[in-house]
């Protein structure tokens, strides 16, 4: 009974309540492995107690064939209850193991669904890879293991002590008061782990973001020479890790010496005691073999649960960063939905900035008209043009959904973009970047992302709009396939290839394009460019580019300057200003012109 007071008073350490609860359909299968442990222990109680009364036998010269027989029938069964046990108690644990990994792995994903687009706002995609994975793995043998292992070592020495009591009391006692000793010995090395994981997963979080942003610009690294000065900074953090993980496996061997100490002292007092008691005559040979026995199996269960409790930290370490980004609030979806006809959006006094103290948008004004080709379909082209880190590609992720932490007010076809349902928004908005992802596959699987019920003529079509097919076709045509990236495609071909997904989607009424022709040869910018100006003649499109080559025939155009509009108008108009849109301007096109005389 103080046995189990000790845990209860305890399992707010050595139990994590929230990772139960979040994971409570796996409770059962921890049930079920304890049970199926327990029963093994009953067999294996019974099968010592049945070779001490043979060797009774035999001390008393009264063995006969009758007692051999049923004592091998006996032990045969006993030693296949075993093995069923041991293999229901293999099966239980490894559903156990599933079901944690699934249940976890769902959570998280759902989490990243509910943040939205704008989910990297306040979480890395690195971290949530290394929780989802190695953070889930530690968390698998958290309840596969640790967990049964903590129920069964309570429940083990209780229930020896039951038994073995009847053979002699006093053994028993002793015994039973040894064990909480183990326990006592976790919880204390637990004040010290805990802090010092803490620091581990930092650094190997840390170390992962490291490598895997390392990894991404290799190529830059490489072009820069810089790749010898990157390797000796992951030198310093792997440095780094490899003391804190030596640290942490110096705590785990010292911690695990004091549980085979206590454990192995506590199991000789008892055999000790049981031949003093022997000596003086208050038990027999037979009860005495069995309390020798058996004493270990008051502290082996222990024992073991001390090795799966440095597993099970690290585990509880990860839980931590898994509920650090569970508890990431969330961000109330909008309910209003959007017209299908091109829509008016309207920018007043909006504010907006990364970090405190450094404002990107600084009390924005602005308006996307719906349009002018009121024959065809309204829809106008819009330039929203300025420096390196004014702001634009700030505003494009706004209206896409992926910043949300905007001050004043946004509205598109006069409904607040805060009330807008997520999924409504990335219906009828489209953002494409210099940069779009495109997936290994096929391109006809990249293509009915936007589409998944577009024909193949469909699909050709838009692809024809971007110059596109007849290069596929001397391939395999829709079924060409496409690496990671796409990186067996040119840079203007991705880019012509996002575009064409882009005009697949159906029910679009407003295109944002964040430097969608930037960092591509003449010929494919040219390209793009013409397929942007036949989309403006149906769609509002919303063109953003530091080339102001580009944005010269958009019907209105926006300068922005440190996160301000310093000038808007047509181009005839703003270069009439004679302001920075005009000086940008002419600086350009003189750079541009000294460079095709630089060629002739």
């Amino acid at each position: 009974m103080a046995y189990a007071m000790y845990y209860k008073r305890k399992d707010i350490k050595m139990i994590k309540t929230r990772l139960i609860q979040l994971l409570s359909h796996s409770k059962k299968y921890i049930v079920y492995t304890v049970f199926w442990q327990w029963i093994s222990l009953l067999a294996q109680i019974t099968a010592v107690f049945t070779i001490a009364d043979l060797l009774g036998y035999v001390l008393n010269n009264t063995l006969t064939i009758t007692h051999l027989k049923s004592t091998f029938l006996l032990l045969l069964g006993i030693i296949v209850i075993r093995y069923t046990c041991e293999r229901m108690s293999a099966r239980t644990s490894y559903l156990a193991s599933v079901d944690v990994k699934r249940i976890l792995r769902e959570k998280i994903y759902d989490k990243m669904l509910k943040l939205g687009a704008s989910y990297n706002e306040c979480v890395s995609s690195s971290e949530v890879v290394q929780v989802s994975t190695e953070g889930v793995e530690q968390l698998e043998t958290y309840f596969s293991k640790y967990l049964p292992q903590l129920f069964y070592s309570l429940l083990a020495p209780i229930t020896l002590f039951i038994i073995l009591s009847r053979v002699n009391l006093k053994a028993s006692i002793v015994l039973l008061i040894c064990v909480p000793l183990i326990p006592m010995s976790i919880v204390a090395v637990q004040k010290f782990a805990k802090k010092l994981l803490s620091n581990y997963w930092s650094t190997y979080t840390g170390l992962g973001d490291s490598f895997l942003e390392n990894l991404q610009g290799l190529t830059t690294l490489k072009i820069y020479q810089a790749d010898n000065m990157k390797a000796e900074e992951m030198d310093q953090e792997s440095e780094k890790f490899r003391k804190i993980t030596m640290k942490v496996l110096t705590m785990q061997l010292n911690s695990i010496s004091v549980m085979d100490i206590v454990a192995y002292g506590g199991a000789a007092v008892g055999m000790i005691i049981a031949l003093l008691e022997y000596l003086h005559g208050h038990i027999n040979m037979q009860g005495t073999l069995c309390i020798i026995l058996l004493a270990s199996e008051f502290f082996l269960p222990l024992r073991l649960l001390g090795s799966f409790f440095h597993i099970a930290m690290n585990g509880m370490a990860a839980s931590d960063k898994i509920f650090k980004i569970l508890d990431i609030p969330e961000t109330s979806s909008g309910k209003e939905v959007l017209s299908d006809h091109s829509l008016d959006i309207l920018f007043k006094d909006v504010h907006f900035s990364y970090e405190k103290n450094r404002e990107i948008l600084k009390g924005i004004d602005m308006i996307l008209p719906k349009g002018s080709f009121i024959s065809i379909r309204e829809g106008e082209t819009l330039g929203l043009v300025g420096e390196s880190g004014c702001g634009k590609s700030t505003i494009a992720s706004i209206l896409a959904g992926k910043n949300r932490g905007y001050t004043g007010d946004i509205t598109i076809g006069g409904t607040p973009l805060k009330d807008v349902n997520e999924e409504d928004l990335m219906k009828h908005v489209v953002l494409i970047r210099h940069n779009s992802y495109l997936f290994k596959g096929t391109v006809e699987e990249n293509l009915r992302m936007a589409d998944p019920h577009a024909t193949k003529e469909e699909m050709e079509a838009v692809l024809e709009k971007v110059n596109l097919l007849g290069f596929l076709n001397s391939q395999d045509g829709i079924k060409t396939k496409l690496l990671e990236k796409a990186s067996n495609l040119s840079g203007g071909q991705c880019q012509r290839l996002a575009l064409a997904r882009a005009l697949l989607k159906k029910d679009v009424s407003v295109y944002i394009l964040d430097e969608a022709a930037s960092n591509i040869d003449i010929e494919s910018e040219e390209l793009i460019m013409n397929v942007i100006h036949e989309l403006a003649k149906t769609k509002t499109v919303l063109l953003i580019s530091h080339r102001l080559a580009n944005v010269v025939k958009s019907d209105h155009i926006y300068f922005l300057q440190d996160g301000q509009i310093k000038e808007h108008g047509s181009h005839t108009e703003l270069m009439n200003q004679n302001g920075a849109y005009k000086h940008l301007y002419e600086t350009q096109m003189a750079l541009e012109n000294y460079g095709k005389k630089g060629t002739v």
